[in-house]
């Protein structure tokens, strides 16, 4: 399982010459030194390099696993998880992946220049308040995690007046974190043209293995992929349903390949509610 975008850096980067040899790519391609959290050619936003950073501890934990001998069935990714997602199913190389990041990353930057946008997280609400929220607010659902865990993204004044209507529904927490675009909403489709022509400059090979979307949670292949990128940015991202189609397919043993254990998280709980079924 790879994860989307970390809300933050970890105390600590790996210390060994795996991950050193991730951040020397991610210089190279990318222009943005891990270990110093700067830019070193074209400046841009601390959301994007985040997302270099989370791309590139989840292709340094791959390559860990990879050496240890585990080897996948099955990949599922979280959002901008999908990038190194392609590394692990050999779909596309690292220095591509980093490459890959950062260019959509910048491009999605360009939509916050002039306008201020954020997430809401949600957490203790079920789905339907959650709409109905996202409809008084004017923001629109970005993340189904689980059955109470859930991000709203647009305007940041539209998600303050969400975050404050869920507090006086009752939600255990709310909380406004800034980005850099509305991710996961059909805003994004200003940026079609862009981002449709970033996804087609690379040559996707068939995934090895199974890979499984995060939209409809069906099996990706080569030809799904530029569409299924671009798609996914303007949809929310459903890992309840991914989980549980996940389970359904008979997988028992899930390894989250990223910074944090946020996934881990949502598994755990989507599993108590269903085993007190």
């Amino acid at each position: 399982m790879f994860p989307g975008q970390p809300l933050a850096r970890g105390a600590a980067l790996p210390p060994d010459e795996g991950f050193t040899s991730i951040a020397e790519l991610v210089r190279q391609r990318a222009g943005f030194d891990l270990l110093t959290s700067s830019w070193l050619r074209q400046e841009s936003t601390e959301n994007v390099g985040l997302q270099l950073y989370g791309v590139g501890m989840s292709l340094y934990m791959n390559r860990k696993k990879r050496s240890a001998g585990i080897q996948p069935a099955v990949v599922a990714e979280h959002s901008m998880g999908i990038y190194p997602a392609l590394a692990a199913c050999s779909s596309l190389p690292e220095a591509e992946v980093i490459e890959l990041t950062w260019r959509v990353g910048a491009c999605l930057a360009e939509m916050g220049k002039n306008r201020g946008f954020a997430l809401g997280c949600i957490i203790g609400l079920t789905c339907e308040p959650v709409l109905a929220i996202a409809g008084n607010s004017g923001t629109h659902l970005a993340n189904h995690n689980t059955s109470r865990h859930f991000l709203l993204c647009g305007r940041k004044e539209n998600i303050e007046t969400a975050v404050a209507e869920a507090l006086a529904q009752g939600a255990f927490s709310a909380k406004v974190f800034d980005c850099d675009a509305p991710l996961h909403t059909p805003l994004i489709s200003e940026l079609e043209t862009p981002l449709r022509q970033i996804f087609a400059d690379y040559s996707y090979a068939e995934p090895c293995g199974v890979l499984i979307d995060h939209l409809e949670q069906n099996r990706l292949k080569a030809k799904d992929l530029p569409d299924f990128m671009f798609r996914q940015l303007c949809m929310p991202v459903y890992w309840e349903r991914t989980y549980r189609a996940l389970v359904g397919m008979g997988v028992k043993r899930f390894h989250e390949i990223g910074a944090g254990e946020a996934l881990k998280k949502y598994n755990r709980w989507i599993a108590s509610e269903t085993d007190q079924k």
